[in-house]
């Protein structure tokens, strides 16, 4: 897809205009496991992928999204802004960039993607693994390297728009 898609500014300006809400930049993303059966879960918009149309999502590689992504690398992601009253569903494939990734480019924009979360949002990568209850506290800021490159947990996902 070209980087000018007019879909994308039109979600552009619809972040823009609902920016004083929090949650403008969480949207729903729904992927198929294994089992066949959906799953659904809210994540992060982190951006797009510089010079694409490609929406980033940071997520941990030991959440289920990733079994299901490798089972079927599809899925869709639905976004709804609640003072302009627009919805936006945006189905594509996803490219899965983790530790074990052997593409050196894609490699740089996951070290890119770490480096531009804040150090809080990098710290959950350090905790226990998502869906699994925890008693114990999160881990300080004192228990992550802010030079160091992304830890092994830490994933980034690209979807890549096929229908908007």
């Amino acid at each position: 897809m070209c980087s000018s898609a007019p879909w994308k500014q039109l979600l552009l300006n619809s972040i823009n205009s609902n920016s004083h809400l929090k949650h403008s930049t969480y949207f729903q993303l729904a992927t198929v496991g294994s089992n066949g059966r959906p799953s659904n879960r809210t994540v992060v918009f982190r951006g797009f992928q510089d010079g694409t149309d490609k929406i980033q999502i940071n997520t941990d590689s030991r959440s289920c999204k990733i079994e299901d992504l490798k089972h079927c690398p599809f899925a869709e992601v639905c976004w709804y802004f609640t003072e302009t009253w627009e919805q936006f569903r945006i189905h594509g494939r996803v490219d899965l960039i983790d530790a074990s990734n052997s593409d050196p480019d894609k490699l740089k924009q996951r070290e890119a993607a770490w480096f531009a979360g804040s150090v809080r949002s990098r710290l959950q990568y350090l905790g226990p693994t998502p869906g699994l209850p925890s008693l114990d506290e999160q881990p300080s800021h004192d228990s992550l390297d802010s030079s160091a490159g992304p830890v092994d947990a830490f994933c980034l996902l690209l979807l890549d728009p096929e229908q908007v």
